[in-house]
């Protein structure tokens, strides 16, 4: 397994704890930046993400580190299910989920409550899919993660994954590797008071087990019928399996 990556390297605290309070520090602003630096292209792999449930008709979704919630906004436009619950362990994203949520009169189809990711309390089978963006990478403890998720679905349920992972082709690598190394902590410092949440980002994703070797882990926790989607020459994945 890769080695562990944390926002803050002279904080003693547990990462998942530095996780949540880097990204209440940043959420008035992730979705701003989350869709600057990307292009806007994040909204079209979110799409492609969850079409890959268009054909199950799953009902009872869960949004697994939902932050700010779109990932579940976008599940609720294509897929039209009765629930979608997000988890998160951020307070301040989940309160932008909410400021959506209210907004668009969607209480009554999208609830977000925090939590955390490694420890769903939620019962067994109990959900048609599992979803995570941008997620899992943040996870303290990848395996546990992957384990819990496997442990809500309901067999026969899917999980589809979406995450940042590394292209290898020349110059799509090169530049990938620039924009993220240089151009998104610059940008990061300039718009959001944690300027560390945007080094973290690159390392994060330079660390994080992609690929094949992703798909074996979920293999070894017990999910069936693993795939692997890169898009855009590899600069993100789409992962799914089922329980």
């Amino acid at each position: 397994m890769s080695k562990s990556v944390i926002p803050y390297a002279n904080s003693n605290a547990a990462k998942k704890d530095q996780v949540a309070t880097m990204f209440n520090n940043i959420s008035k602003t992730y979705d701003f930046l989350n869709h600057f630096l990307s292009l806007g292209i994040d909204i079209i792999w979110r799409k492609k993400a969850i079409k890959e449930l268009f054909n199950d008709h799953p009902k009872y979704i869960l949004d697994v580190a939902t932050g700010t919630g779109d990932f579940a906004f976008e599940a609720i436009k294509i897929l039209k299910p009765e629930k979608v619950i997000g988890v998160d362990i951020s307070e301040g994203m989940l309160a932008v989920a909410n400021q959506k949520i209210n907004k668009r009169n969607m209480q009554d189809v999208f609830e977000v409550r925090i939590g955390d990711s490694e420890k769903l309390l939620f019962n067994n089978d109990e959900f048609d899919a599992v979803t995570v963006a941008y997620g899992v990478r943040n996870f303290e403890n990848l395996e546990n993660g992957l384990v819990d998720m496997l442990r809500v679905l309901k067999p026969g349920g899917k999980v589809v994954i979406l995450e940042f992972s590394k292209p290898k082709v020349f110059p799509v690598k090169q530049g990938y590797n620039f924009y993220f190394k240089y151009i998104t902590p610059t940008i990061g410092k300039l718009f959001s008071k944690d300027a560390s949440a945007y080094t973290y980002l690159p390392e994060s994703v330079a660390a994080f087990p992609d690929g094949e070797v992703f798909n074996a882990l979920m293999e070894k926790v017990g999910f069936r019928n693993t795939k692997c989607r890169p898009l855009a020459f590899g600069i993100c994945s789409i992962y799914t399996g089922v329980k």
